[in-house]
């Protein structure tokens, strides 16, 4: 054995040996040992992999292979997330594409095809990746997302969600990318925050038959032209004041804020009785059937910032929505799907949303409606995969009662060992305490079709299986292939009135997928079910942080809709690699490392003990290569020449430790 320093190249040297020798299969006991469980949450290989995921590598590694060396039985299987916009978008780039009508123009069948290719792009890298950080997992049969047995377990999964009563179709308010053109769910938008400044407006809405004005207050100038009430708090008291001989209408408490100490109060009223008083509307770009342009009151008003009178738009907005249908309120949205004013909206049509906040401000302004702008930074949702800022916006998507099992939810996190203990009723906990409905559909192309058939005379079924799809229907094909389009052309009998019934358009979040992993790898409950009862729940997982609102929730959440217990024991929950000033590692920064850097030049011994022994594995970790070397010097280095000192004299005496 070399004695010298040269950890890279023997470290190469053993990964020949390791795979010479099949070690890693000849390592997992079988039989009647005792189960460990470890689940692998599965990368998208779309992406090249960087020094984070070495983390999660690392980290995944340690456990299940010192359980092996303890004796027990514990399985790998490497999975790969493989559907979803994050594939997508990187083929609309490959292709030189944007957005959906362009896809459609393509071809979706062609489209589907080239995502299906662009899945395995990195396979290799990843591969590499994880031979070299010696990561033991089952990378030869993978589950797959998109592979028919997968997509059927998760079809079966939806089907018993179905038969539960917790699956539906909804007109709601859903946060919405306009590029992407599809709604997405809580936990996706959880991950795509900003600080941003923008701007909001307090407007000016004459009262009907009067020089008076109530006075609103918007953060988003870009609904006011799809404005249809104002709403006030009843229990809140609010005045007439009188500034530069203008009158305005607003909140008492906000006064001094808004208009400032020389404002002269005239009289005084509480919200309730101002209901129904009306005024004129700033647009009237839509033709409405309902009353509109009227006070209402609900006590979401509050008087902590604005002017205690809200503007409503309720096809822009949960609340908005909410008091438009309790009130009877008509519904008007000026926006399409691609996030741009509609024809007939004047000087404002075909603009992008935020594009339309500059020109309305200016139009107000001329019109002497504008009270005044002012700049605010506040926290501001963008796709977490194609960076557009989100806009809330009701659409018909399908749902899954979340909080219909919101119990249920927090008392299986209760069995949970969260390492560190303080995400159990923390991060995680509380997002689960105000968990929402799933939004579940996606109006997109490549992912798991979403398995509802409905017909004209308005029955709907879910399809659980193959088996039973080809059963109600006269024109699957022996060979079907669980995507779109070929899953679109295949129809079933309607058992209701015995007309033909067809698929609903959407595909799922693409986060059901690898939620659905601890059943759908083995294609439960179609085979293999000895081997899932065996290996359910898993002793162990482990990801970044960020999976409190993806993979951890996921999981979670899919476990307790079908078999009601936690579908994991234990979590190490790990930090992000920051550079070695803390700041997050980014390519627009410059500050990102290279993993196959630091590998080929400190090894992947070292970079695995300093993940290991720098700072707890919770704890964001200042990563550059002075500390790997520090770590390889203090502790490696010390290893290494012991033993050197060891052999050296072990050789000189031919002594033989088996003696």
């Amino acid at each position: 054995v070399s004695t010298d320093l040269n950890f890279k190249d023997r470290e190469l040297e053993i990964i020949d040996f390791w795979k010479e020798k099949e070690v890693f299969k000849n390592s997992t006991r079988t039989g009647d040992a005792p189960v460990f469980t470890f689940f692998d949450g599965p990368p998208t290989a779309n992406g090249k992999p960087h020094i984070g995921h070495i983390l999660t590598r690392v980290m995944k590694d340690i456990i299940p292979r010192y359980k092996t060396m303890k004796g027990f039985k514990v399985l790998r299987k490497a999975g790969w997330d493989t559907h979803g916009l994050p594939v997508e978008l990187e083929v609309e780039k490959i292709l030189g594409i944007d957005g959906k009508p362009q896809i459609e123009e393509y071809g979706v069948e062609p489209f589907v095809k080239k995502c299906k290719e662009s899945v395995w792009k990195y396979e290799d890298l990843w591969r590499k990746m994880s031979d070299r950080v010696g990561f033991w997992a089952d990378m030869d049969e993978p589950y797959v997302t998109y592979h028919n047995e997968y997509i059927e377990s998760v079809w079966w999964a939806l089907k018993q969600i179905w038969d539960k009563g917790l699956l539906y179709k909804g007109h709601k308010i859903v946060p919405y990318c306009p590029r992407c053109g599809t709604a997405l769910s809580s936990h996706e938008v959880a991950q795509g925050y900003k600080d941003v400044e923008d701007t909001s407006v307090f407007v000016n809405f004459k009262l009907k038959d009067s020089n008076e004005y109530f006075l609103a207050w918007t953060t988003t100038p870009w609904t006011l032209p799809s404005n249809v009430a104002l709403v006030v708090n009843p229990d809140v008291l609010y005045v007439k004041a009188k500034l530069n001989d203008k009158v305005y209408i607003m909140a008492k408490e906000l006064v001094a804020n808004v208009l400032g100490e020389e404002a002269e109060i005239i009289s005084e009223m509480l919200g309730k009785d101002m209901v129904g008083i009306e005024y004129e509307p700033l647009y009237t770009y839509a033709e409405t059937d309902k009353k509109g342009f009227y006070i209402v009151a609900d006590n979401y008003v509050t008087t902590t910032d604005g002017t205690g009178i809200v503007h409503t738009a309720p096809a822009f907005g949960e609340d908005d929505y909410r008091v438009g249908v309790e009130n009877d309120l008509p519904f008007v949205q000026l926006i399409n799907t691609e996030g741009k004013f509609i024809k007939g909206t004047g000087e404002l049509e075909g603009l992008f949303v935020k594009d339309a906040d500059a020109p309305i401000m200016e139009d107000l302004d001329k019109r002497g409606l504008l009270f005044k702008p002012m700049k605010f930074t506040h926290s501001y949702p963008f796709c977490w995969r194609c960076d557009t800022p989100l806009i809330y916006y009701a659409r018909a998507s399908w749902f899954i009662s979340m909080t219909k099992v919101r119990e249920q939810l927090l008392k299986n996190n209760q069995t949970v060992n969260w390492m560190p203990d303080n995400i159990k009723d923390g991060r995680f906990g509380n997002f689960l305490d105000n968990v929402i409905d799933w939004g579940l559909s996606r109006e997109r192309y490549w992912g798991t079709p979403l398995p509802i058939w409905q017909c004209s005379c308005g029955h709907r079924h879910a399809i659980g299986s193959i088996e039973e799809l080809k059963s109600m229907s006269n024109n699957c094909p022996d060979d079907i292939e669980l995507h779109r389009p070929y899953i679109d052309a295949v129809t079933i009998k309607c058992d209701k009135c015995g007309g033909e019934m067809h698929r609903v358009e959407e595909v799922i979040d693409c986060w059901f997928d690898s939620g659905s992993m601890p059943f759908a790898q083995w294609h439960y409950p179609f085979e293999n079910k000895e081997i899932f009862d065996e290996n359910f729940p898993a002793d162990f997982i482990s990801e970044a942080i960020d999976q409190t609102r993806g993979w951890f929730y996921t999981l979670m959440a899919i476990s307790t809709l079908l078999f009601d217990k936690s579908p994991y024991k234990n979590v190490i929950v790990l930090g992000h690699v920051q550079d070695k000033d803390g700041q997050k590692m980014s390519k627009h920064k410059g500050n990102v490392v290279d993993p196959w850097d630091v590998l080929n030049n400190q090894g992947a011994d070292a970079v695995r003990w300093y993940f290991y022994s720098t700072s707890a594995p919770w704890i964001p970790n200042r990563f550059h290569s002075e500390a790997v070397n520090e770590c390889q010097r203090k502790f490696m280095g010390t290893f290494w020449n012991t033993y050197a000192f060891y052999i050296l004299y072990a050789d000189i005496d031919n002594f033989d430790p088996t003696q």
